[in-house]
């Protein structure tokens, strides 16, 4: 049964018709209560992307999954990602190993090499290092998880000789990677055998299907079982009674974040009326509309692409917190209901 969710970066772009910024503390506590919902709803997962500037909230994932661990009974608590490229692989598996002792065992880590860059120079890494970074952390981080008495001898790492890593996860702590659709991450990915997820945020979501296909063939023939490669992939979207509010309501935040990346990256442009309208239609990749609309969307997304977990990415760009709590109390009582009865009788 696929797996439901929502992924989430505690934006603070200006709010529509007020231009209030939400503060730093006071969306922190906001994520407590909707992943406290999306729990209480019957969501799968609930995951938290490691940013550090002004325009999001997070810097430490795992310190909001802890607070949020203590009052959830089921949902997993993930990142999304944590940027592994500029974090100390031993630190990254205790503080998701603590996360996972007050969860009771509920924890998973995802990494990426992320794609903002604020950490590179804030923790004196070098981009000159980019790929060498991540391949040799991720490394290390397997390492740790599968030893509890650890050597490592590092290049960009510390070396380790025979030392404990404390505390251990109850189980064998979930490691995914996040990737953007490259072909290169793809097959390092599934050569590993680790379970993938791809941010689909523009274009056709069906046009992954080359590289799930990819995924699962390069990591079969590498050894690894089709249970071990497990897909997941996370989409801008919004949930609301109608398609039309929906749209409308979405468009304002999402407009605010893609125009301020846009600023900073010459790759991206400002986002335009036409452009919104063809991102969430029928074609497009953001998941905007009623929860009908919504889990019609999403069940074609997962069956073509065979995915084992869908996230919403929820909210981009800020909007009101009353409105978010909505869409995910829509997610998990409309939505998740209808994708879950779809594929329960395709069984």
């Amino acid at each position: 049964m696929v797996e439901l969710g929502i992924s989430t970066f505690g934006e603070t772009t200006p709010l529509e018709g007020t231009g209030e910024v939400i503060a730093h503390d006071v969306r922190i506590r906001n994520m407590i209560e909707e992943m406290e919902l999306a729990d209480k709803v019957g969501l799968d997962i609930y995951a938290i992307g490691e940013h550090h500037r002004e325009d999001f909230a997070v810097s430490a994932p795992e310190i909001i999954m802890a607070a949020g661990a203590v009052n959830t009974k089921n949902i997993k608590l993930s990142s999304a990602v944590t940027v592994l490229s500029s974090n100390d692989p031993v630190r990254v598996y205790q503080n998701f190993a603590t996360v996972d002792a007050l969860s009771n065992g509920r924890a998973e880590v995802m990494v990426g090499r992320g794609s903002f860059i604020e950490s590179f120079p804030l923790f004196g890494y070098s981009l000159s290092d980019y790929e060498e970074l991540f391949d040799e952390k991720l490394d290390m981080l397997l390492n740790i998880r599968e030893n509890e008495i650890v050597t490592w001898k590092g290049k960009h790492t510390q070396t380790i000789d025979a030392k404990g890593v404390y505390p251990r996860s109850k189980e064998e702590l979930p490691v995914w990677v996040a990737t953007g659709g490259n072909v290169e991450s793809t097959l390092k990915i599934a050569h590993r055998g680790l379970p993938i997820v791809y941010a689909i945020i523009g274009g056709n979501p069906l046009a992954f299907k080359r590289l799930t296909d990819l995924y699962r063939k390069y990591g079969m023939q590498a050894g690894h079982s089709p249970e071990q490669l497990k897909i997941g992939s996370h989409s801008w979207g919004f949930i609301a009674d109608t398609t039309e509010e929906a749209v409308k309501k979405y468009f304002h935040p999402t407009k605010t974040l893609t125009d301020q990346i846009a600023k900073e990256r010459h790759h991206w442009s400002e986002l335009t009326y036409e452009q919104y309208l063809g991102s969430v239609g029928e074609h497009g990749a953001m998941f905007v509309g009623s929860p009908e609309d919504v889990a019609k969307k999403i069940i074609k997304v997962v069956e073509e692409l065979g995915l084992d977990r869908f996230m919403l990415h929820l909210p981009v760009g800020s909007i009101p917190h009353e409105d978010t709590m909505k869409a995910i109390e829509l997610f998990g009582t409309k939505v998740a209901p209808i994708v879950r009865e779809y594929f329960n009788n395709k069984k």
